[in-house]
Formats: structure tokens, C-alpha cells, sequence
């Protein structure tokens, strides 16, 4: 069993999905986690983990805000004095075909997804270095492997994760902090339930373990990254697809 008593986890699109699994789970293995998002959004995932017996607060931040973020390390320095664990998991996409996308479409979704994983990574890791110990996990997905027709914004900023982590896992490694990436495949969030019956059992078909990944499967992934039993793994990309792209 994983045990993360008295690491502080800081998560970022916590609020629903993949994120809120994530920062439940690394709560289950004894994190205190700090649950990221706009508003008051994860105010659900707190007090799912509150109720199960986990400790867990409320931050609000947009990612995508520069000043935000600043806020958001500081603020949680401020509070505990130490930050463990980084997971990069806020993101969003705006689809399109490259003839039709917009500038603003590229933009908002290369901020989100990328430029605020590199501000957060460079927030965290002076604190990090001076703890001599640190763990970040990138959340990419198997599009920013293999692409995907519409989604060259997503994909972009999903590829970049993975070049960036790499590249900054070799920077820190001496200094006993690691940085991986969790490439998951398709996951059944809500994102995912907006597609038909018929396209999801087509996508599952596909799939050779034959089903959709579920929030749980990238938690368990995280989590494993962020432990001691990891500590020997720094700059890779573990994809947890089912062997949807191998």
C-alpha cells in the first residue's frame, strides 16, 4: 500500500473527473491535498474527502491566469509550509478542424493545458529544492502521442506536456525531485458521455482491453508516481490506455 501521510498535494483541475479522482485517491494514501479549480468548483471533492476521513481543502484559481497561479503556491506555502506533490491535470479543449480554428481557440487552450503547467512547475520547484525531495506529474493523453483530426490545438499542448517534462526531468533529478507524465487513453468522464452510444461502443471496440478507462485507472497511475515506490522514475510517459495506442 501506497502511504503519502504528510506529503501536501497540490492538484489542479480538481474539480470533477480525472482530478477529482486524483485527489481523492492520493488523500486515501494519507496526502493532504490542496484541490485546485475556478471558483468554488471542487467544494464537492473537499467534502468527498472529508467524508472519506481524508483532509483536503478548497483553492480557487484559473489556471490560465499567470497572477493566479502565483497566488495559488504561495498561498498554499503560506498555509503548510511545503508542497510535495505537483499534478498538472487542469485542461481544456476547444475542437476544430485546423481551417476553422481560431487564434483565440489555439490560444486559450495552449494557456491552460501548457503555459500553465510550465508557470506552476517553476512556482513549485524552488520549494521543492530546498526540501531536496519534490514529485510532478504532467497529465498528457494518448492524442498528444498519436494526434488526432480536429484537435491540433489539444494535441499540441498534450505533446508539449510530455517534451516538457522530460526536459525538465533532467534538470532536477539531482536534486531528488522527479517528473513524469500519465498519458491516459479514452476515459469515461463527463467529457466522454456526451458521445453516442453507438461511437463509444465503436471506440471501446477498438480498445484491446475492450472498455473505456475510467477516472480511477489515472489516479492509481498518479498516485503511484507520486510515492517513494516511484522514486526511481523520473522523465516518462506512462500511458494508461487499455493498449489503445501502443
Amino acid at each position: 500500500m501506497l502511504d503519502l501521510s504528510g506529503r501536501i498535494a497540490l492538484v489542479t483541475g480538481a474539480s470533477r473527473g480525472i482530478g477529482r479522482a486524483i485527489a481523492q485517491t492520493l488523500a486515501a494514501q494519507g496526502a493532504t491535498v490542496v484541490a485546485a479549480a475556478r471558483g468554488d468548483n471542487a467544494a464537492a471533492t473537499v467534502d468527498a474527502i472529508a467524508a472519506a476521513g481524508g483532509k483536503a481543502e478548497m483553492a480557487t484559481a484559473d489556471v490560465s491566469d499567470l497572477s493566479a497561479i502565483e497566488a495559488l503556491v504561495s498561498g498554499t506555502l503560506d498555509r503548510h509550509g511545503r508542497i510535495d506533490v505537483l499534478v498538472n491535470n487542469a485542461g481544456i479543449a476547444k475542437d476544430q478542424l485546423m481551417l476553422r480554428m481560431k487564434r483565440d481557440d489555439w490560444d486559450q487552450v495552449i494557456a491552460t493545458n501548457l503555459t500553465a503547467a510550465f508557470a506552476l512547475t517553476q512556482a513549485v520547484l524552488k520549494p521543492m529544492i530546498r526540501q531536496k525531495r519534490g514529485r510532478i506529474v504532467c497529465i498528457s493523453s494518448v492524442v498528444g502521442q498519436s494526434g488526432n483530426a480536429g484537435q491540433a490545438n489539444y494535441a499540441a499542448s498534450k505533446a508539449g506536456l510530455i517534451g516538457f517534462a522530460k526536459a525538465v526531468a533532467q534538470e532536477v533529478a539531482s536534486r531528488n525531485i522527479t517528473v513524469n507524465v500519465v498519458a491516459p487513453g479514452l476515459i469515461d468522464t463527463d467529457m466522454t458521455r456526451g458521445i453516442t452510444d453507438n461511437a463509444r461502443d465503436e471506440w471501446a471496440a477498438k480498445i484491446p482491453l475492450k472498455r473505456l478507462g475510467t477516472p480511477d485507472d489515472i489516479a492509481a497511475a498518479v498516485c503511484f508516481l507520486a510515492s517513494d515506490e516511484a522514486a526511481y522514475i523520473t522523465g516518462q510517459v506512462l500511458a494508461v490506455n487499455g493498449g489503445m495506442y501502443m
